[in-house]
């Protein structure tokens, strides 16, 4: 089973088919969301078991929030309920379907976390998962790396930064952060953008050779519709994406890392021995599924995940990966 920590929340998207300039009503349409939280969804949609580890409101929404992870599938026994009200994140979608979030979560559960709210995990957990502004929110951030220090050591742990700076505007603090969780990371997904924010690094190639140092056997930069880029320590080559019209974006990268952990678990290499076992061939396969998930995902409105049937099956490996 996957342990995804990180935040629940409600995306209130515009409806902008019903806004006026003449009229003081905004109405919005209120879709569950949260990065830790789509993954986890998407992994259920997938067919894999996946549970999430946050904390929930008791208030209306964080109710809602438990009766559809229930309904999706998702476990959640890891769930710490609390008195603290639901994050709620105000979502205005471009012109071009890439989304911008405003976030109202002073106090909120997901960011509430402590060390003492840990507990030894079941065997059956047999990796970890970790990213978005709960790497940087205190006391959740210090409670998840004491998770990974006291549970990584013999599980897969990935990690997917997604910075969010309207939640922790603070650079250097998103820096540090992240610095601290890649040491226990086996795999890392991360967007050029995020890269590029972070480190002036869109092209990835720095931080990739600094991650790959350590516990990292893998890196894949995201790129939008240009693709994806992966480094291992002994090869860099790009996987291309399948052009997809898109409606929005919302969701395509946490549908992209979902994707990237079923496929893991389907062709066994869910394991840092697996991770280090995959052939160029396997890490393009694996790419190639996960692009064809977020495509998927960009059709729709929102974050609206793909299950398992929706998912063409590779009709042979690709081998049209360009090398760099």
């Amino acid at each position: 089973m996957f342990l995804i920590c990180g935040e629940a929340l409600f995306d209130f998207f515009a409806d902008r088919a019903r806004a006026s300039e003449d009229t003081p009503h905004v109405h919005f349409e209120a879709v569950a969301g949260g990065s830790p939280y789509n993954v986890a969804v998407g992994l259920a949609r997938l067919e894999r078991r996946a549970a999430l580890f946050t904390g929930l409101s008791n208030d209306f929404l964080g109710e809602r929030l438990h009766n559809i992870m229930r309904r999706e599938g998702v476990d959640t026994r890891f769930l710490i309920r609390m008195d603290n009200p639901t994050t709620l994140s105000m979502v205005a979608v471009s012109s071009c379907g890439m989304p911008q979030y405003s976030f109202y979560h002073k106090q909120g559960p997901d960011s509430a976390l402590r060390v003492e709210h840990l507990e030894p995990l079941p065997t059956d957990v047999h990796a970890i998962h970790v990213g978005s502004y709960s790497l940087v929110v205190s006391p959740t951030s210090e409670t998840l790396l004491e998770l990974l220090e006291r549970e990584g050591k013999d599980r897969l742990v990935t990690l997917d930064p997604n910075v969010r700076l309207t939640i922790e505007p603070d650079l250097q603090r998103w820096q540090k952060q992240v610095d601290a969780f890649a040491r226990y990371a086996d795999v890392i997904k991360v967007s050029d953008e995020d890269l590029s924010l972070l480190y002036g690094d869109a092209d990835g190639g720095v931080m990739a050779e600094r991650w790959l140092k350590g516990r990292t056997n893998l890196v894949m930069v995201t790129r939008g519709s240009k693709g994806v880029t992966i480094f291992t320590s002994s090869t860099r080559f790009d996987v291309p994406t399948i052009p997809v019209e898109v409606v929005d974006a919302v969701g395509a990268g946490d549908t992209f890392q979902a994707a990237v952990l079923c496929w893991l678990s389907e062709h066994k290499f869910a394991s840092s021995k697996g991770i280090a076992s995959m052939t160029r061939e396997d890490l393009i396969d694996m790419v190639t599924f996960a692009n064809k998930a977020a495509g998927i995902t960009c059709l729709r409105r929102g974050p609206d995940l793909p299950r398992r049937h929706e998912i063409p099956a590779s009709e042979e490996k690709s081998t049209s990966a360009a090398a760099v």
